[in-house]
């Protein structure tokens, strides 16, 4: 919001809450922003899936186009991803999808595979030159990882990965983190 004053015409814009929701990581610029509009235009995003890629996928049902027998086999055939491993999909904006999620273990997520996650989304992003990506706090939307540990497993994997060219981070917390924190949790590792 940007109020004036009839005197001096001079801008204030207000910005709730008051706390900085960013921080700099190994020299990258670090946003925590759980809005629907990012901070800034990203190149890819890094979303949360298990072995199926079931988690990111539309939950609409639809009448089936194919015959059942061809949707069985199709399914019978289907082979689950490895948990810690990631997909490129898209053109651009490119949706990563880090798998640390295997339904058919109790918990789901393991810390190692959300680590391996994290590194291999940044040699994806490095090797398609992204300057920007959008990054969901992997094991805390679906899972239980704690968030200040994600955060330590996010500059662990900056630190390994180096990545060149990746100059901004738009991080997604999950409903009830508060923003500011995560960021400060950043602020004090850097």
């Amino acid at each position: 919001m940007i109020a004036r004053t009839k005197r001096k015409n001079v801008q204030l814009r207000l910005i709730s809450g008051g706390q900085d929701p960013t921080a700099r990581l190994r020299g990258i610029h670090v946003v925590v922003s759980s809005g629907e509009k990012g901070p800034f235009p990203v190149d890819a995003r890094v979303v949360e899936e298990d072995t199926f890629l079931v988690l990111s996928e539309d939950p609409t049902v639809c009448e089936p186009v194919e015959s059942p027998v061809h949707l069985m086999t199709r399914l019978i055939e289907t082979r689950p991803e490895i948990p810690g491993s990631v997909l490129v999909r898209g053109s651009g904006p490119y949706k990563i999808m880090a798998v640390v999620h295997d339904v058919n273990q109790d918990p789901t997520w393991r810390e190692y595979w959300v680590s391996q996650a994290l590194k291999g989304a940044f040699r994806a992003a490095d090797r398609r030159k992204l300057k920007a990506v959008a990054l969901d706090m992997l094991g805390c939307m679906h899972g239980r990882l704690n968030p200040l540990r994600f955060t330590r497993l996010l500059k662990r994997a900056l630190d390994a990965e180096a990545p060149q060219y990746l100059r901004r981070i738009w991080i997604l917390p999950p409903r009830g983190i508060q923003e500011a924190e995560i960021a400060r949790w950043i602020r004090e590792m850097a």
